[in-house]
């Protein structure tokens, strides 16, 4: 089956911060997840923007909680495409391993019933899940296939990289996603955590004092991990931190001058609540 725009859709969480995929791409939905602030449950990016978000979350008492997709959100969806005359649909989501996300896309996906979907667990989280979803479209442009999304999928999840450092550990201690990186708690002020994602949980990778050495760190990593050239794409997420697009996507340049910035985008309160205000990632992918 030859795979286009035309009859290939691309689904995605709330958590992959794509909040106007369907603005960008026809053949783009997003599924949001749920945030809950003292008993009121919100669609992420649909029911509570980022800024609303960091704003109540500054004054909150208590933290908000959050929670998957039903697999009736996702079946909706998906029968909402198959209705539109989508002959198949990628269903790209966050990390099994920290979210039942994958899990309830998986269950609407057989509910359907047949092959139409194909439910990816991404095994990472946030803008890159997006970068994956930009790749996929832009074989769709030309024309491809299973075998070929699949095979880009597999590579995707062997060199597609996340870096990313928070104000605190606290967030991610209590929302239980601290994983190997409970190392690095009880720190001392003003040193902050260099994180990633490493199949599918948080790793830490270091720690340095105060915002110039870690943005340094960032571009260590950043130059050891990549060459320079066409196909290099980039993404930017922040958690209520603007201050750090313009350093990093400076850096960006400088050391890798041909390298694509395809997103800037402000988490979204399900990533949020997890990593708290100050977070910061940068996201890179070879295609």
């Amino acid at each position: 089956m030859q795979l286009t725009r035309a009859n290939t859709a691309i689904v995605l969480d709330s958590t992959s911060d794509l909040v106007d995929a369907r603005e960008r791409h026809a053949n783009m939905r997003l599924v949001p997840l749920y945030v809950l602030f003292d008993g009121e449950s919100l669609r992420d990016h649909v029911d509570i923007s980022p800024a609303v978000f960091y704003e109540r979350l500054a004054a909150a008492r208590n933290l908000p909680t959050t929670s998957q997709p039903t697999p009736g959100d996702f079946l909706a969806c998906y029968e909402e495409l198959a209705g539109a005359g989508f002959e198949r649909i990628w269903s790209l989501h966050l990390t099994s391993k920290l979210s039942g996300t994958f899990e309830s896309a998986r269950r609407a996906a057989a509910e359907l019933g047949g092959d139409r979907v194909r439910v990816v667990d991404t095994e990472t989280v946030s803008l890159v899940v997006a970068m994956l979803a930009e790749a996929i479209d832009r074989r769709l442009e030309t024309g491809t296939t299973d075998e070929e999304i699949d095979e880009l999928v597999q590579r995707f999840k062997r060199v597609n990289r996340v870096v990313f450092t928070v104000a605190t550990l606290e967030f991610l201690q209590k929302g239980g996603r601290i994983g190997k990186a409970q190392a690095l708690a009880g720190s001392l002020l003003n040193v902050k955590p260099i994180l990633t994602i490493e199949d599918g949980v948080v790793v830490p990778l270091g720690r340095v004092r105060g915002r110039q050495k870690a943005l340094a760190e960032f571009a260590r990593l950043f130059a050891e991990g990549t060459e320079d050239g066409e196909g290099l794409h980039l993404a930017i997420a922040h958690a209520n931190a603007p201050e750090w697009v313009d350093v990093l996507t400076d850096m960006a340049r400088k050391v890798r001058p041909q390298a694509t910035l395809d997103l800037v985008e402000p988490l979204g309160a399900v990533v949020g609540t997890h990593t708290g205000p100050g977070a910061v990632g940068f996201f890179w992918f070879q295609d």
